[in-house]
């Protein structure tokens, strides 16, 4: 018995891909522009902190809590029609953003770019899904999507620096604006329309479950990455937990899921969204720390520090290909695995890094660690579309990218927190004689150090800074110790779950 082989991609899907490619991109990349903006943007708009802190966190707490929410509605009316709904949103927001007037204006506009990211990502990976049948070009396709996605953090910054050296602060949000002109031109032209062909009635119950779970998590882990284990943050944690139970339990018994949670008793599937979780919660929690560390003890201005970077975003990219090329014959477990260890292995050079240490020993490490991470994502989002059926693509395509907001959220809070901890510790422990009170503010964070010591005699400042300096290296070593571990756990993990999977196909169909 023979089988008719799928179709592969025409010469149109792959200039549709290309239009999909860019707003992942700009999605990903809203999470991370902001950073080199910041002062720009207290300097002008003076936010109180608590202001700071929502204009910083109200995208991520926005995309993470819609994600589930947005990849059903998709499934439902249509994932090209989600789709530019999404661009006239992002676009709106963006120029909202760029003229904002107040802290509040930014909020709210950052507040609708969160609603719009939410509906960009998972409307872009599922067309896919369904644009690219053939198993190699699919994988293809996912590992290009993949490097935009997970490249677009680290290209935040790089482009937030060049804006800022010449425009103003809202020239970061305004890039956005002529992509999504181009999107609302191009998609209905040369991109198909696909959606679920019996979606049933949309789950109101299950969308405000899933944001009622999402939600409080985020804060809670946002919370403990601030100001360690609070009651406040333990209650939100707790809430977020049983309000997923909720969801659970909703999701088995509703006749229309949103979910079907019958996937997640699929290693292929549950393996998947764990290993992606994992990678990227190890790559944001030390992504953040790098980038200061490079500002601050190596003492490199923003956009010299940001463009360092671009060696890591091509680590991403290569380890794209290197996946896409070697799942043709190599069995995902053996690829993920792979993968998680070769991060490991860059995590662990990472740890080695001196506060005497250039940049360069810095980077290669960190380039090897993007290069496991380009590997892995792009195995298990592959695997993640393929073990869903493709009715159900726009759900299971935001459930991806749901476990890896969670999973960066919880690399800040556990590995910012642990590098934090372990640099105010160590600061309280040896005085610097003479500092007095200013040294007191030096403990608290590396920046307050740096920002103090301008103000101190240098016979105060210079030791004051030597020990800032040596204390949060130390930090940061312990944090990518702490990484590589993970993800050699991790690593075994993956081996054993996913060791069932073939190279060539992942069953598509449920028992």
């Amino acid at each position: 018995m023979t089988t008719t082989p799928p179709p592969r991609a025409t010469a149109r899907d792959w200039l549709g891909m290309t239009v999909l490619v860019l707003p992942a991109l700009l999605a990903s990349m809203d999470l991370s522009v902001l950073f080199i903006a910041s002062p720009w943007i207290s300097a002008e708009l003076a936010p109180t902190a608590s202001q700071h802190l929502w204009v910083m966190d109200i995208y991520g707490f926005m995309m993470a809590g819609l994600l589930i929410t947005m990849g059903s509605v998709g499934d439902r009316i249509g994932r090209r029609r989600l789709l530019m709904v999404g661009a006239v949103a992002f676009g709106t927001a963006s120029v909202l953003a760029a003229s904002a007037s107040d802290a509040e204006t930014l909020i709210a506009a950052r507040a609708l770019l969160g609603l719009g990211g939410a509906t960009l990502a998972p409307s872009t990976l599922s067309l896919i899904r369904g644009m690219f049948l053939d198993e190699d070009q699919r994988r293809t396709a996912v590992g290009i999507w993949t490097g935009a996605f997970t490249g677009g953090i680290a290209v935040g910054p790089i482009v937030g620096g060049f804006l800022l050296e010449h425009f103003h602060w809202g020239s970061v949000f305004l890039i956005n604006v002529p992509v999504m002109v181009l999107l609302l031109i191009a998609a209905p032209i040369i991109i198909s329309e696909s959606r679920d062909p019996e979606p049933g009635p949309f789950d109101l119950l299950g969308a405000l479950l899933s944001l009622a779970a999402v939600l409080p998590v985020i804060y809670g882990v946002k919370k403990v990455a601030e100001s360690g284990a609070t009651w406040g943050s333990v209650a939100a944690l707790v809430i977020g937990i049983v309000f997923a139970g909720a969801f659970v339990l909703r999701q088995r018994t509703a006749a229309h899921p949103m979910i079907d949670v019958r996937l997640f008793a699929r290693p292929a599937f549950s393996g998947s969204i764990v290993a992606n979780a994992i990678v990227v919660f190890a790559t944001a929690g030390i992504g953040l720390l790098a980038v200061t560390f490079m500002q601050t003890v190596l003492g490199l201005a923003p956009l010299a520090a940001a463009l360092w970077m671009l060696p890591t975003v091509g680590g991403s990219f290569l380890g794209v290909a290197i996946a896409s090329v070697l799942a043709r014959t190599i069995r995902p477990a053996t690829l993920v695995t792979l993968g998680l260890l070769i991060s490991a292995v860059g995590f662990a050079v990472v740890s080695l890094v001196t506060s005497a240490s250039s940049v360069g020993p810095l980077i290669a490490a960190y380039a090897t660690l993007t290069l496991g991470v380009g590997m892995t994502a792009t195995i298990v989002t592959s695997l993640v579309l393929t073990t869903a059926p493709p009715e159900r693509a726009g759900a299971a395509s935001a459930l991806a990218e749901t476990s890896s907001e969670l999973g960066g959220a919880l690399g800040i809070a556990v590995l910012g927190t642990l590098a934090g901890t372990s640099y105010r510790n160590a600061m309280a422990a040896a005085p610097v004689p003479g500092a007095g009170e200013a040294g007191m503010k030096a403990a608290d964070t590396i920046g307050a150090a740096v920002s103090t010591a301008q103000e101190l005699p240098r016979a105060i400042a210079e030791p004051l800074l030597r020990q800032a300096f040596d204390a949060y290296t130390d930090g940061f070593a312990l944090a990518a110790i702490l990484g590589a571990a993970v993800l050699g756990i991790a690593a075994i993990g993956a081996g054993i779950t996913l060791r069932g999977v073939a190279s060539e196909q992942v069953p598509e169909t449920y028992e």
